[in-house]
């Protein structure tokens, strides 16, 4: 099992869902979220005091997978993410050592389902 973590474009999330939904995952969570990458944030100008904007909005999106989901979640999240522009987002695969199911007890592969 992996627990696939993405954060991307707040605008592409229409679009990874739709992938994701072609692809067959249906299961994820979504979170708002700030951050700074490689774009560096932008300068602006409020009531004629100019600040730095470092904390751009991203979202985070989880979803956890079987094994032989992991190259197809990857791929749906790309196809539907990619701009071809700085801040497009990243990808973390990590592996999920357990999962429990709360309302059945089930675990394990059973309770992601």
């Amino acid at each position: 099992m992996k627990l696939i973590i993405a954060y991307i474009q707040p605008h592409k999330l229409q679009d990874v869902k739709k992938s994701l939904y072609d692809n067959e995952i249906f299961k994820m969570s979504v979170t708002n979220a700030l951050g700074c990458g490689s774009q560096k944030g932008y300068h602006e100008s409020y009531r004629g005091v100019d600040f730095e904007v470092n904390l751009l909005k991203k979202v985070r999106l989880e979803v956890a997978v079987n094994e032989n989901f992991v190259d197809k979640t990857i791929n749906a999240i790309i196809d539907g993410a990619r701009t071809g522009q700085i801040g497009d987002g990243k990808i973390f695969v990590m592996d999920l050592p357990e999962c429990i199911r709360i309302r059945t007890g089930d675990k394990g592969n059973d309770a992601i389902g």
